[in-house]
């Protein structure tokens, strides 16, 4: 017997967090976003849904054709892609135990407000050898449309965290012999102090507020990065962590 096929409002509803919780899955869209997701975690595609029929690069996979106007429907970009895949939650995002294996960089986000921003930093912790990245709950989802797609379906190639404690988790791995850098802008230590770190957290701070007392006051070191402020006072801080993720690779 043929699966009933969902209503697709379903596939709307995963635009919203509520969503994507009662479903345990959010959306990806995009030919190379999906196929980077398929690179990092193939068991995790639950389905693809598609205007056309896909490549055998999905062959997989369940497939559903939808048209043209059902696509615009469910997408949530202004110029859809014609592709899109159904994809599971990982189901520790909000735990507060650390993977078995952290490995020996991780990012950790207080408080990122923009998707953007977020999906960005995530992106880049992946293509520079992080292993996870720790986020607060009033930061932004990960799992929101716009931050998946400034991910670059790099969403999944690293472990994420999303706890209440996310100190704690901070604390633990300092006591684990993490090196914890937070990012200050009245710093008394460069990037240099970056390359020093076996084992490193590195911590950037909501775009207008900056890091909490409570991680600076944790951190192994402040870490500022010199600008020059009379032309700009600081960096957007997907800027900021890109360069200090790249020059502790």
């Amino acid at each position: 017997m043929r699966a009933r096929l969902k209503p697709l409002k379903w596939y709307r509803e995963l635009e919203e967090r509520k969503g994507r919780l009662e479903a345990g899955a959010f959306i990806v869209e995009g030919d190379r976003a999906i196929r980077q997701i398929i690179a990092s975690s193939p068991g995790d595609v639950l389905e693809i849904i598609a205007i056309d029929s896909p490549t055998p690069a999905y062959k997989d996979y369940p497939v559903r054709t939808v048209t043209a106007s059902q696509f615009r429907y469910i997408s949530s970009t202004r110029t859809p892609p014609g592709i899109m895949a159904v994809v599971r939650l990982p189901p520790d995002i909000y735990s507060t135990d650390l993977p078995r294996n952290a490995g020996n960089k991780i990012l950790l986000l207080e408080d990122i407000q923009d998707p953007g921003n977020t999906g960005s930093l995530i992106r880049t912790a992946a293509a520079f050898g992080y292993s996870g990245v720790i986020m607060t709950e009033n930061g932004a989802d990960p799992f929101s449309p716009k931050c998946v797609q400034s991910t670059a379906g790099a969403v999944l190639s690293v472990w994420l965290r999303r706890p209440k404690n996310y100190v704690e988790l901070a604390k633990t791995l300092k006591n684990k012999g993490y090196t914890v850098v937070a990012t200050d802008l009245q710093g008394s230590v460069g990037p240099e102090v970056l390359g020093g770190a076996r084992k490193l957290v590195l911590a950037l701070g909501n775009e207008a507020a900056g890091l909490s007392k409570a991680l600076l006051d944790m951190a192994d070191y402040r870490l500022r990065i010199p600008v020059d402020k009379a032309k700009a006072e600081s960096l957007n801080v997907a800027a900021c962590g890109a360069i200090l993720m790249y020059l502790s690779s």
